[in-house]
C-alpha cells in the first residue's frame, strides 16, 4: 500500500512525502480544480491551498473510508467550491451563486459526479482519438459482446492480428486515461 505509507509518513510530518505527494498527484489535482473554478490562475493558487489543507489536515485522514487520492479530491473539490462561494471566485468568473445552479448534487455524491463528468469527458476525447477500426474493434467487443474470436470471423481477419489491434486500442486508451489511474485504488 502506497498511499498508506505516504499517509503514515505525512502524518509523521515527513516534508519529502508532501513532495512526492504533489509529485504523484498535483496534475490530476489541478486538472480537477481547473474544471471547476474555470480559471488557470486561481486553479494554481488553490492547488497550492489544498496541498497545504492536506498537509494541516492528514490526521483527518482514514484509510478505512477510501483511497488517499479520493480523500485529496474531496479535499480539493470542497477549497474549488470555497472559492466559487466566494465574492472574489464569483466576481472573477462571472458565475451565478451556487445556491442558483441548475440540478441537484447533495455534497454526499457531489465528488462522484465531478469525477464521473470529468472521466465521462476524458474517455469521450480519448474515444474521438482513436481511428474508426479501433472504434468498431471497441463496439463489437464491448457494446455487442461479441469475443475476439468471433471479432475474428466477422470482419473476415485472423485471431492473432485481431488480437493486436485490441491489445494496441485498449494501450491507447489506457495512456490516456492515465490521470485517472490513481482513483482505482
Amino acid at each position: 500500500m502506497i498511499d498508506a505509507d505516504l499517509a503514515q509518513r505525512l502524518k509523521d510530518k515527513d516534508a519529502d512525502a508532501l513532495a512526492e505527494l504533489y509529485d504523484r498527484y498535483g496534475r490530476l489535482i489541478y486538472y480537477l480544480i481547473y474544471r471547476i473554478v474555470g480559471n488557470a490562475g486561481a486553479a494554481e493558487d488553490l492547488v497550492q491551498e489544498s496541498f497545504l489543507r492536506v498537509w494541516n489536515s492528514i490526521q483527518n485522514y482514514d484509510p478505512a473510508r477510501g483511497p488517499l487520492a479520493r480523500w485529496m479530491v474531496s479535499v480539493a473539490r470542497n477549497r474549488a467550491i470555497d472559492h466559487l462561494r466566494s465574492w472574489e471566485g464569483r466576481m472573477a468568473q462571472g458565475m451565478l451563486p451556487i445556491h442558483e445552479w441548475d440540478g441537484q448534487c447533495t455534497s454526499d455524491n457531489l465528488e462522484e459526479k465531478l469525477l464521473a463528468t470529468d472521466v465521462g469527458k476524458s474517455l469521450e476525447r480519448a474515444m474521438k482519438k482513436l481511428t474508426a477500426r479501433q472504434q468498431q474493434l471497441l463496439n463489437l467487443a464491448y457494446v455487442e459482446g461479441l469475443t475476439q474470436s468471433e471479432i475474428a470471423e466477422h470482419l473476415q481477419r485472423p485471431l492473432g492480428t485481431i488480437k493486436t489491434w485490441v491489445r494496441a486500442t485498449l494501450q491507447e486508451l489506457r495512456t490516456e486515461m492515465a490521470p485517472y489511474a490513481c482513483l482505482e485504488q
